[in-house]
């Protein structure tokens, strides 16, 4: 049964069709080098705003050509915002949980900067991301209500990227993690004091080999965790034969320009 497509009726002053509220327009791109869609989450923002913000970046980078990155800004969230989600209904975590997943399957590659208190939202946003930089005073907090941690699709993630062990010990026990352990596990992947620069540095880097093929090989790590080899044979042949015939099409764009194999001298 896909329980998410039966919803409970809307909440009072929500629109009957399930939609989000207007809300307002998320900030503008603040691209680096011209290579990325930007976006700073405020933590303190509404669900509905959160989702608009992350919906609105994703539109922003589809629309974009190959070789574009998102780069995701993750400030010290507010004294007071390890609860989460607060006040909201489950149509609004619905939105939510499929705007995020919208962003992990995007094209482009998404790199996150992260720095001091890290959790609820932004923890759902540093989970899907490709490439991740902490500061040394970055914190992830667990986001957890009267004691238990918050039932959302980050317990997922943290289980499929770390394992049912150390997934267990962070789920179960709610414990914060700094900066040092975040990389040892593997929740991020550098550790910067200079977070901008860093992330500059990764944007030029990645904007190189970010495309809808690199895209493919991020959706087969996915799958590499929960499909049985025989199962994964299928999509894993289909991503070859698509590089072979990408590879051919390549060779005979090369072959057709002037001076390329096909008409060099003595041929």
């Amino acid at each position: 049964m896909r329980t998410h497509d039966t919803l409970p009726p809307p909440a009072e002053g929500e629109p009957a069709d399930g939609t989000a509220r207007a809300v307002p327009e998320p900030e503008p791109d603040r691209p680096v080098d011209g290579l990325c869609t930007a976006l700073e989450l405020d933590a303190r923002q509404p669900l509905p705003e959160l989702t608009a913000a992350v919906t609105g970046a994703c539109d922003r980078a589809e629309a974009r050509a190959d070789g574009s990155v998102v780069l995701l800004r993750l400030p010290d969230a507010p004294a007071g915002t390890r609860a989460w989600p607060g006040a909201v209904d489950i149509q609004q975590i619905n939105r939510w949980e499929r705007a995020v997943r919208r962003l992990e399957r995007l094209p482009a590659l998404s790199i996150t900067v992260a720095s001091g208190a890290c959790g609820g939202p932004a923890l759902d946003l540093l989970l899907v991301s490709d490439y991740r930089i902490g500061s040394p005073d970055l914190r992830i907090l667990a986001p957890v209500n009267d004691g238990h941690f918050w039932p959302g699709m980050a317990v997922h993630r943290i289980s499929r990227q770390l394992g049912a062990a150390r997934a267990r010990q962070i789920v179960l026990w709610g414990d914060d993690i700094d900066a040092v352990r975040a990389r040892d596990l593997g929740l991020i992947d550098q550790l910067a004091d200079d977070t901008e620069e860093a992330a500059h540095t990764a944007a030029v880097l990645m904007g190189r080999i970010s495309d809808r093929e690199l895209a493919v090989r991020r959706q087969l790590l996915l799958e590499a965790q929960s499909l049985e080899f025989d199962e994964a044979l299928g999509p894993h042949l289909a991503a070859c034969d698509r590089e072979l015939r990408r590879l051919a099409a390549a060779a005979a764009a090369a072959a057709a320009e002037p001076g390329g194999p096909a008409g060099a001298p003595g041929e």
